[in-house]
């Protein structure tokens, strides 16, 4: 059920009646602001590449248009639980092999078409097609076909079991069948469509009146793009705009803190800041070396460095609200020493050099000179790359032309990503390969959650990338504006809920 949020305007009301009676001019009063009318502007570091989610949208388009503009059938609350949405009910098969999923009656997009199973059909296999550039690609892989016996009914016959079927479908966009030019229009089925886009600017929503469900609580959203922390910090203190999404730096805070004009809402995070080796190059091919390199860098001391007292340290991809979370911190840990006898171990007694290709946003640059910085004293020497999102995108991403990276990554559940060898870091272990299959497969959460734990353990042991800090999840907003998400998995940002006034 969402939230709806009334606005208080009876004390203006009779204000302005009393002034009236007491011959104040005798006209009528001014009319309270409509909060259905409002205009919510958004503040964002993370504008999308293009409108895409095969084509290296990146975080930025899971943040406007998911929820937004494109829904799924199912959605991932942002409480982290997956719930019907334009898929009105489903049934699974005793043998877990067959997925039967009813569409919700009266759904239309934004071109007027109406939602078929055709529709359904043609957007998941965007997502699983050879050249697609989803990251959620590998999960859906266990998809054998798809068929469509009538417009309202979609059965998914898999290979294996997938006991997170539906977890992994609430990331898939059902897109009209008969759209074209994704990366640069729309048409989905969500409460906004989608207005004007000022490329390095703004990127604006419109309310849809043609919506299946309950109208969105504003009429239109528009989300600024920053490359700055501080001056979208300074957006929101002239009131440019009226929240932020996310804020990447503590020294924001104070500027907000103890004002009763604002709202610090502090939510549960699931971006991880990842020092990413290609472990399929040396010198990071070596487990020793890795874990020289982890061992090397006062994690405690750079998350007090980067956000004070907030966030928290992890020891692997599994944040404390994934079910198989355990605390792994202490596998590799701040050890100057140990990182030298290991560096010895690999073969680098003297240390090494190597590349860092460093995201030019926020935080990233300050986080690259702290390890670099860490590891000169263990004798290694880092070079700063600056690149741009873009750049990491096709340079890292997509080319895998890296020894090493910084990167966040957003999402919830990723830790099976390390059983993937293809993926971008090229971790390769069979037994964590196995485990992730295992624990798909699984009868019960239980099993699931046992058996990625395991794996959870197992990378942090193999040190297959450095996790150096989670993430706060920290959203500032006027004291005007309510009804905003503020845990902001996986990026997405709902924004139908919110009021102003």
């Amino acid at each position: 059920m969402r939230r709806r949020h009334a606005l208080a305007s009876i004390a203006l009301v009779a204000s302005a009646t009393l002034l009236a009676a007491c011959g104040g001019g005798g006209g009528a009063p001014e009319a309270a602001p409509d909060p259905a009318g409002a205009v919510i502007e958004v503040g964002s570091l993370y504008e999308p590449q293009n409108l895409s989610n095969v084509d290296g949208g990146g975080q930025g388009g899971n943040e406007a248009l998911t929820g937004n503009v494109y829904e799924g059938l199912f959605r991932l609350t942002d409480d982290g639980e997956v719930e019907n949405l334009l898929a009105s009910d489903y049934s699974v098969s005793e043998d877990g092999l067959t997925y039967t999923v009813t569409l919700r009656d009266g759904v239309t997009f934004h071109s007027g078409k109406a939602l078929t199973s055709a529709d359904v059909k043609s957007s998941v296999e965007r997502v699983t097609a050879e050249t697609s550039q989803s990251a959620r690609k590998s999960s859906l892989a266990t998809i054998a076909g798809i068929e469509t016996p009538d417009e309202r009914t979609v059965v998914f016959t898999l290979d294996a079991p997938s006991i997170s079927f539906p977890y992994n479908l609430s990331y898939v966009w059902i897109v009209s069948a008969e759209a074209t030019d994704l990366k640069n229009a729309e048409d989905g089925t969500g409460p906004y469509t989608l207005g004007d886009w000022k490329r390095g600017s703004t990127l604006t929503l419109t309310r849809w009146d043609g919506y299946w469900g309950e109208p969105a609580a504003n009429a239109e959203v528009v989300f600024h793009y920053f490359t700055d922390a501080s001056a979208q910090s300074n957006a929101l203190l002239t009131g440019e705009v009226d929240l932020l999404t996310s804020v990447q730096s503590p020294d924001a805070l104070a500027q907000f803190e103890g004002n009763p004009d604002y709202t610090i809402s502090e939510g549960t995070s699931t971006t991880k800041e990842l020092l990413a080796f290609n472990d399929r190059v040396a010198p990071f091919d070596s487990v020793e070396v890795r874990k020289a390199v982890y061992s090397a860098i006062d994690r405690e001391k750079l998350l007090g460095a980067i956000w004070g007292e907030y966030g928290t340290l992890i020891g692997s991809m599994v944040p404390p609200t994934d079910p198989w979370y355990e605390d792994v911190t202490g596998e590799n840990p701040y050890d100057p020493e140990l990182a030298k006898t290991l560096l010895a171990q690999a073969g680098h007694p003297d240390g090494f050099t190597f590349t860092l290709d460093t995201p030019t946003y926020d935080p990233h640059p300050a986080v690259a000179e702290f390890v670099a910085g860490e590891l000169a004293k263990v004798g290694i020497t880092v070079e700063i790359n600056p690149i741009s999102a873009d750049e990491w995108y096709s340079k890292v991403f997509q080319e895998r032309d890296f020894q090493a990276t910084l990167q966040e990554h957003v999402n919830d559940r990723d830790v099976v990503w390390y059983g993937n060898p293809d993926f971008y870091w090229g971790y390769d272990n069979p037994d964590v390969t196995a485990w992730v299959e295992e624990a798909e497969q699984a009868g019960t959460v239980e099993e699931q959650a046992a058996t990625l734990k395991l794996v959870n353990q197992q990378i942090a042991k193999d040190a297959a990338s450095a996790w150096l800090y989670l993430y706060p999840q920290i959203v500032v907003a006027s004291s005007e504006v309510s009804g905003y998400p503020v845990n902001g998995l996986n990026s997405q940002f709902f924004a139908f809920d919110i009021t102003k006034g």
